[in-house]
């Protein structure tokens, strides 16, 4: 069961409480379609507990980290993404859409739209790859 804020829209549809499109889903962990894809596969890998974005993932958080990065490959396994062509980051505070920790897992990334380029563009500041928010999370021992 997820524990969040009352307001927070990725809350209300891991409670079944928004519509949103599950792909996958267990105790920790919920991935939904994103509403506005940059590409022709584009998803979320959301945690079920709150957490506001990637710059406040704590120590205690890193099993639940793995398991949030562990989850691409169950998603590019159950829907066939190349993982050559397959783009996962996350944006990195202040330029997050929506207060709720989530992974992007975007494929094609030859595919992508104008706007998913330039949102989505792993060489800027605002979003990153996992082994930045990991090395982020180590250095808060």
């Amino acid at each position: 069961m997820a524990t969040g804020v009352a307001n927070c829209i990725f809350c209300k549809i891991i409670q079944n409480e928004e519509p949103g499109e599950k792909i996958y889903e267990d105790e920790d962990v919920t991935c939904i379609k994103d509403i506005n894809p940059a590409s022709t596969h584009h998803y979320l890998i959301i945690p079920n507990r709150h957490i506001r974005n990637a710059k406040e993932l704590k120590p205690e958080d890193a099993e639940l980290f793995n398991k949030i990065v562990a989850t691409v490959d169950i998603i590019s396994e159950k829907l066939g993404l190349d993982p050559v062509s397959t783009r996962t980051g996350f944006h990195w505070p202040p330029f997050n859409t929506v207060n709720h920790l989530h992974l992007h897992v975007i494929s094609p990334i030859e595919q992508m739209n104008l706007l998913g380029k330039v949102m989505f563009n792993p060489k800027t500041y605002w979003f990153v790859n996992t082994d930045y928010v990991k090395s982020h999370l180590e250095g808060r021992k």
